[in-house]
């Protein structure tokens, strides 16, 4: 094989551009771009002169940028969607790629530019940045509610993109209650409880969160979905459930720290009680996914300075030093997701 004929090599010569093409594709986005030729397919690139504003020169930079992407394309002169960015950035919708990708802009790669530092210090260095003397993200980005509330977006519409595996997986059939455990601002919980009219559920998250959950969830499923603030590790969870959730939060955390709140969900549990553990999943052998990569760089260098996006067989493992049985996984789910489950004997 050439080369030129070796697709690690074509993978390479993408990621050594991958930072400025990212920028230029949300660049575009912001320029609502993809909007205007969802709604005018095929323009010239006076049309698109006009309806961005931008001086001439440096429109055409930002156009060859996106077009050598494929997210547009040029055809006898005139600019056009593709497929991909037809299907994926041209709305403003609650699971928009919009709300992802200027999240991902604004709070997760600059993080990314003190990789070596954070990863030599063992710490998540990048958190300084932020204000507070909180260890978390998550905890500082209560002194920012404009960020806070770009964050959110960002995490609701990637939660969107894979949770109706979880909603469609039937393992909420035989359970009535659900405590959401670090259930952010709402989506998780509110989709359940849309699909499954049996289920009440409360939202447990930190206080800053907790109100943006409250705000989100109001007016939609009534008191089928409640909040309750309070501290992952320092609150008891309050009891009265069958079932216990933890969506997007135990990769936060290390092997020890999950295994704390798994007991934790244990004690809290009667007899016959269920726990849900939903997220990333990297491959058995920890060679795949880009993905969940992505999050494990995130989470070290900048969101808590530990975790990662496990295998599936170290949640098993974690639930069973916890006390759960008839543990078992769920695997190969959109966006390299799995579920966990694990019942309290």
């Amino acid at each position: 094989m050439s080369e030129e004929d070796d697709p690690v090599r074509e993978r390479f010569d993408l990621l050594v551009n991958a930072p400025a093409l990212f920028n230029a594709t949300v660049t575009a986005v912001e320029l609502d771009i993809f909007r205007f030729l969802a709604d005018n397919p095929s323009v010239s690139f006076d049309e698109l002169h006009a309806f961005t504003g931008l001086p001439a020169h440096q429109l055409r930079v930002l156009l060859h940028a996106v077009c050598s992407t494929g997210l547009l394309e040029r055809r006898d002169g005139r600019y056009v969607n593709s497929r991909v960015a037809q299907d994926l950035l041209t709305t403003d919708a609650p699971n928009s790629w919009r709300h992802i990708l200027i999240g991902w802009r604004e709070i997760y790669y600059p993080a990314f530019a003190h990789m070596t530092e954070a990863l030599r210090a063992g710490t998540n260095t990048a958190l300084a940045a932020h204000p507070g003397d909180e260890p978390t993200l998550y905890q500082r980005l209560s002194h920012n509610p404009e960020l806070e509330a770009v964050f959110h977006r960002a995490m609701s519409a990637f939660t969107l993109k894979s949770v109706d595996a979880l909603v469609e997986s039937g393992e909420f059939a035989s359970v009535r209650r659900v405590l959401d455990v670090g259930g952010g601002d709402g989506t998780t919980s509110t989709r359940l409880a849309a699909r499954h009219p049996h289920l009440t559920i409360t939202i447990f998250d930190i206080p800053s969160v907790s109100k943006i959950a409250a705000e989100a969830t109001a007016q939609d499923l009534g008191d089928r979905v409640t909040v309750r603030p309070g501290d992952l590790f320092r609150d008891p969870f309050p009891d009265g459930f069958d079932a216990i959730l933890f969506s997007h939060v135990l990769e936060i955390f290390s092997g020890e720290q999950i295994t704390e709140l798994l007991t934790k969900a244990y004690h809290a549990l009667p007899a016959g009680g269920r726990v849900f553990v939903y997220g990333y999943n990297v491959s058995d052998d920890e060679t795949h996914g880009w993905y969940s990569a992505r999050l494990s760089l995130y989470l070290n260098v900048l969101a808590s300075g530990q975790g990662m996006a496990y295998p599936a067989r170290d949640y098993e493992e974690w639930m069973r030093l916890a006390g759960f049985s008839s543990v078992r996984t769920l695997t190969g789910l959109p966006y390299e997701h799995g579920l966990t489950v694990g019942v309290k004997a």
